[in-house]
Protein backbone atom coordinates (compact mmCIF):
# COMPACT_ATOMS: atom_id res chain seq x y z
CA UNK A 1 0.00 0.00 0.00
CA UNK A 2 3.01 2.29 0.61
CA UNK A 3 4.08 2.20 -2.80
CA UNK A 4 0.32 3.28 -4.30
CA UNK A 5 -0.11 6.59 -5.48
CA UNK A 6 -2.44 8.78 -3.98
CA UNK A 7 -5.22 10.81 -6.18
CA UNK A 8 -5.98 13.95 -3.96
CA UNK A 9 -8.82 16.18 -5.67
CA UNK A 10 -10.01 17.80 -2.33
CA UNK A 11 -9.05 21.67 -1.96
CA UNK A 12 -9.00 23.91 1.05
CA UNK A 13 -8.62 27.42 0.53
CA UNK A 14 -7.42 29.52 3.50
CA UNK A 15 -6.92 32.84 3.28
CA UNK A 16 -3.77 34.20 5.90
CA UNK A 17 -2.94 37.92 6.60
CA UNK A 18 0.32 39.21 5.06
CA UNK A 19 2.04 38.73 8.33
CA UNK A 20 0.97 35.13 9.03
CA UNK A 21 1.69 33.79 5.53
CA UNK A 22 5.23 35.63 6.16
CA UNK A 23 5.14 33.47 9.17
CA UNK A 24 4.04 30.44 7.19
CA UNK A 25 7.00 31.13 4.40
CA UNK A 26 9.75 31.50 6.63
CA UNK A 27 8.56 27.78 8.61
CA UNK A 28 8.74 26.48 5.24
CA UNK A 29 11.68 27.87 4.02
CA UNK A 30 13.39 26.47 7.10
CA UNK A 31 12.23 22.81 6.58
CA UNK A 32 13.61 20.29 3.98
CA UNK A 33 9.53 19.84 2.41
CA UNK A 34 9.95 21.09 -2.26
CA UNK A 35 6.51 22.26 -1.71
CA UNK A 36 3.98 24.09 0.14
CA UNK A 37 1.42 21.67 -0.35
CA UNK A 38 3.60 18.90 1.12
CA UNK A 39 4.97 21.45 4.02
CA UNK A 40 1.43 22.11 5.03
CA UNK A 41 0.11 18.45 4.62
CA UNK A 42 2.58 17.58 7.36
CA UNK A 43 1.55 20.22 9.71
CA UNK A 44 -2.54 19.64 9.48
CA UNK A 45 -1.27 16.13 10.46
CA UNK A 46 0.95 16.01 12.64
CA UNK A 47 3.84 14.62 11.20
CA UNK A 48 7.31 15.07 11.23
CA UNK A 49 9.10 17.86 9.25
CA UNK A 50 12.39 18.08 8.94
CA UNK A 51 14.03 21.34 9.69
CA UNK A 52 16.68 22.04 7.45
CA UNK A 53 20.15 20.61 8.98
CA UNK A 54 22.91 21.85 5.90
CA UNK A 55 24.74 25.40 6.39
CA UNK A 56 23.30 27.95 4.52
CA UNK A 57 26.32 29.64 4.10
CA UNK A 58 27.72 26.47 2.43
CA UNK A 59 24.46 26.47 0.00
CA UNK A 60 25.48 30.13 -0.54
CA UNK A 61 29.07 29.14 -1.27
CA UNK A 62 28.61 25.91 -3.69
CA UNK A 63 25.69 28.30 -5.72
CA UNK A 64 28.63 31.02 -6.30
CA UNK A 65 30.71 28.31 -7.20
CA UNK A 66 28.53 26.44 -9.41
CA UNK A 67 28.70 30.36 -11.43
CA UNK A 68 31.89 30.59 -11.40
CA UNK A 69 32.98 27.03 -13.05
CA UNK A 70 30.34 27.26 -15.64
CA UNK A 71 31.33 30.47 -16.34
CA UNK A 72 35.00 29.36 -16.81
CA UNK A 73 33.99 26.34 -18.53
CA UNK A 74 32.18 28.71 -20.99
CA UNK A 75 35.50 30.62 -21.37
CA UNK A 76 37.78 27.87 -21.87
CA UNK A 77 35.26 26.64 -24.80
CA UNK A 78 35.92 30.28 -26.35
CA UNK A 79 39.34 29.70 -26.14
CA UNK A 80 39.54 26.03 -27.60
CA UNK A 81 37.29 27.67 -30.97
CA UNK A 82 39.39 30.28 -31.11
CA UNK A 83 42.96 28.30 -31.08
CA UNK A 84 41.12 25.90 -33.47
CA UNK A 85 40.36 28.69 -35.79
CA UNK A 86 44.01 29.86 -35.30
CA UNK A 87 44.74 26.55 -36.86
CA UNK A 88 42.70 27.19 -39.93
CA UNK A 89 43.36 30.63 -40.86
CA UNK A 90 45.26 31.30 -44.61
CA UNK A 91 45.73 34.88 -44.68
CA UNK A 92 46.92 38.14 -42.49
CA UNK A 93 43.87 39.48 -42.25
CA UNK A 94 42.22 36.59 -40.61
CA UNK A 95 44.86 36.23 -38.33
CA UNK A 96 44.58 40.32 -37.48
CA UNK A 97 40.79 39.83 -36.89
CA UNK A 98 41.42 36.50 -34.82
CA UNK A 99 44.09 38.67 -32.47
CA UNK A 100 41.15 41.13 -31.33
CA UNK A 101 38.78 38.39 -30.48
CA UNK A 102 41.94 37.39 -28.68
CA UNK A 103 42.88 40.35 -26.73
CA UNK A 104 38.53 40.65 -25.79
CA UNK A 105 38.50 36.73 -24.92
CA UNK A 106 41.63 37.69 -22.68
CA UNK A 107 39.53 40.96 -21.05
CA UNK A 108 36.90 38.42 -20.14
CA UNK A 109 39.40 35.67 -18.46
CA UNK A 110 40.56 38.09 -16.65
CA UNK A 111 38.06 39.85 -15.37
CA UNK A 112 36.53 36.09 -14.57
CA UNK A 113 39.55 35.18 -12.64
CA UNK A 114 39.61 38.82 -10.59
CA UNK A 115 35.54 38.24 -9.22
CA UNK A 116 37.14 34.94 -8.28
CA UNK A 117 39.68 35.94 -6.14
CA UNK A 118 37.29 38.88 -4.63
CA UNK A 119 34.59 36.47 -3.87
CA UNK A 120 37.52 33.93 -2.45
CA UNK A 121 38.93 36.82 -0.23
CA UNK A 122 35.28 37.59 1.26
CA UNK A 123 34.94 33.69 1.92
CA UNK A 124 38.40 34.06 3.56
CA UNK A 125 37.32 37.09 5.67
CA UNK A 126 33.90 35.57 6.48
CA UNK A 127 35.18 32.24 7.77
CA UNK A 128 38.06 33.56 9.60
CA UNK A 129 35.78 35.82 11.76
Amino acid sequence: MKGQKINRTKRIICRLSLNEYRKLESQFNESTCRKLSDFLRRRLFDRPIVATYRDRSLDDLMTELIKLRNELNNIGNNFNQAVKRLHTLDNISEFRSWIQLYDEEKKMLLNAIYDINIYMKKLGEKWLQ
